[in-house]
C-alpha cells in the first residue's frame, strides 16, 4: 500500500540542497515535500517563496545554520498540524546528524547521528582504517611544528581540514606552504557563512601521505548491512590547485580498471563499511587505485555531488542514486520485509556483483566546470558535435568570484553514450566538452596549478 498520506521532511541549507530534484522524485511519487530551510543567503524572501510554492510545508529560521531544536520543532509542528512524516533527507553533508537524529525519532533505519559525526572526522577515520590494515595511509593533526618537520623529509604529502567539505582548502603540501596560510584560511572559513557550518567549529587541518594513482568514486548503498556498488565513476581530470583540488570531468564506468581490479575495490568498500559499522545509508567514497592496490581518500555518508545522481540516473533507467536513497529511507527501511525485499532486488539489478561486472549498455561521462577569480564577462554555450543530456549553467555576465579556498561551480554537462563504443567516444568527448562553454573574464585571472 503506498503512503501518498505521508511525506519526506528535506533539510534544506540556505534554501538550496537539491531541493528541486528532491521536490520531483516525491512528486513522482505522490508523496508530501515538507522542507526545513535555514535563512537563504543574502536574507532575500525570494527563495523562500519559491520553496512555499510548490512545498506542501515550508518552515524557516532565522538563522542561516539549522541546529537540532530547529528539527525537533518542526516535527513537532508536523505532528500538531496532523502531518505524517516518513522519514527525513538532505544532501547538506553539515545536516547528515540532524537527519539521522529525525529518522532515529521517527523509527526509520539510518546511521546513529554519534557515527555520522564519528564518520565526518576524517582523521578518526584514517587512524581507524590504518589501524586495520584497510588504508597504508597515515594520518596526525597538522601544527606548525609539525608542517615546518614535514617539508624537510622530501616525501610527498596531502592536508585537509578534519571536517572538509565540497574540496575546501584540500591540498597536496608544497615547500613553500605556511602556516601563516593556513591560518587564513581558517580565518576565512569562519567568515564563510555556507560553508563555515561544516567545520565543526574552528577549521582545524590535517596531514597525510600523499596517495598516488588515478582517482576513483564508488556510489554505494548499505540495506542492514548488505553492501551495493550502484556506480563506479572515474575522475578523468583533477586540476590541484595551491588550496584546493577540482574535479574536472569523470565517467563511468570506468575506463582505466580491468574487472578484476573493480572487483578488488567492491570487496576493498565492503571490509570498510563493515569495520565502521556503517550498515545502512548512502555513500560516497572516494578512493585511489595504486601499484599497491586500493586506499582511500574519503568516505562521506551521502549523496555524490555535482552530476553524479544524474549520471547513475542515465545509466539506470532514469532511477539516480538520489532516488535510491530516498527509496531505501521509504521502503528499505520500513516495517515491510516484502518491501525491503523487492527493494534489495532491484538495487541488486542496478549494481555491480563481486566478481566486479554490470549489467547495461549506456555509459556517461560529465565536466563540471569552475570559475574563477575575477568578473565574468561572458559566459556562452557552444554548439557541440554531441549535445549533453544534462547541461547547468550556474553563472552569468557580471557575477563577480572572490579567491575562496574551495571549488566554484559555473555550470556542468553530462553525456551519455553507448558502452560498445566508450573508447572512441571518451576520447571525444574529453575534448569537446573543455570547449562547450566560452567564459571570458573582464579582468586576468592568476591561478597555480601545481604538478
Amino acid at each position: 500500500m503506498e503512503d501518498e498520506a505521508h511525506g519526506v521532511l528535506l533539510l534544506s541549507h540556505c534554501g538550496y540542497s537539491f531541493l528541486e530534484d528532491l521536490r520531483d522524485l516525491l512528486l513522482a511519487r505522490n508523496v508530501k515535500c515538507f522542507v526545513l530551510s535555514s535563512q537563504p543567503l543574502p536574507a532575500d524572501p525570494t527563495r523562500l517563496k519559491q520553496i512555499e510554492g510548490w512545498s506542501d510545508r515550508l518552515y524557516a529560521t532565522a538563522s542561516h545554520q539549522l541546529e537540532w531544536a530547529d528539527v525537533q520543532r518542526t516535527l513537532e509542528a508536523l505532528h500538531a498540524e496532523g502531518e505524517k512524516v516518513r522519514c527525513c533527507i538532505t544532501v547538506w553533508e553539515g545536516y547528515r546528524h540532524l537527519m539521522a537524529g529525525a529518522n532515529q525519532a521517527l523509527r526509520i533505519h539510518d546511521l546513529h547521528p554519534d557515527k555520522v559525526l564519528d564518520l565526518r572526522d576524517k582523521l578518526r577515520t584514517r587512524r581507524e582504517l590504518f589501524n586495520k590494515d584497510l588504508s597504508r595511509c597515515r594520518g596526525e593533526k597538522l601544527t606548525q611544528a609539525k608542517l615546518d618537520h614535514l617539508k624537510q623529509d622530501g616525501r610527498r604529502y596531502f592536508i585537509k581540514p578534519v571536517h572538509g567539505i565540497a574540496s575546501y582548502a584540500a591540498f597536496p603540501m608544497r615547500p613553500d606552504t605556511q602556516w601563516s596560510t593556513l591560518q587564513q584560511i581558517a580565518r576565512d572559513a569562519a567568515q564563510d557563512t555556507v560553508y563555515a557550518s561544516a567545520f565543526n567549529g574552528e577549521l582545524e587541518f590535517m596531514v597525510e601521505s600523499y596517495i598516488d594513482g588515478k582517482e576513483f568514486s564508488f556510489e554505494v548503498m548499505a540495506v542492514g548491512g548488505d553492501i551495493y556498488v550502484v556506480a563506479i565513476h572515474e575522475k578523468c581530470e583533477l586540476t590541484e590547485t595551491a588550496d584546493t583540488v577540482l574535479e574536472n570531468c569523470c565517467i563511468s564506468p570506468p575506463v582505466s580498471l580491468s574487472q578484476g581490479e573493480v572487483a578488488q575495490g567492491i570487496s576493498w568498500v565492503a571490509r570498510m563499511l563493515e569495520h565502521l559499522k556503517l550498515l545502512w545509508g548512502c555513500f560516497h567514497i572516494e578512493a585511489r587505485y595504486t601499484n599497491a592496490g586500493w586506499d582511500l581518500i574519503e568516505i562521506n555518508p551521502r549523496v555524490g555531488g555535482a552530476l553524479i545522481s544524474h549520471s547513475v540516473a542515465q545509466m539506470n533507467h532514469g532511477c539516480g542514486i538520489l532516488a535510491m536513497w530516498l527509496d531505501l529511507l521509504r521502503w528499505g527501511s520500513g516495517p515491510s520485509d516484502a518491501r525491503r525485499k523487492t527493494y534489495k532486488e532491484r538495487l541488486a539489478g542496478a549494481s555491480y556483483n563481486s566478481e566486479g561486472h554490470r549489467a547495461g549498455k549506456v555509459g556517461t561521462f560529465f565536466r563540471v566546470y569552475f570559475a574563477q577569480p575575477g568578473v565574468l564577462e561572458r559566459v556562452d554555450v557552444q554548439p557541440l558535435e554531441l549535445q549533453p543530456v544534462v547541461s547547468h549553467v550556474l553563472l552569468k555576465a557580471g557575477d563577480e568570484i572572490v579567491p575562496q579556498a574551495r571549488e566554484v561551480f559555473l555550470g556542468q554537462m553530462l553525456w551519455k553514450y553507448d558502452l560498445e563504443h566508450q573508447t572512441r567516444t571518451f576520447k571525444k568527448l574529453v575534448g569537446l566538452s573543455a570547449q562547450a562553454i566560452d567564459i571570458r573574464y573582464r579582468e586576468p585571472v592568476h591561478q597555480t596549478t601545481l604538478a
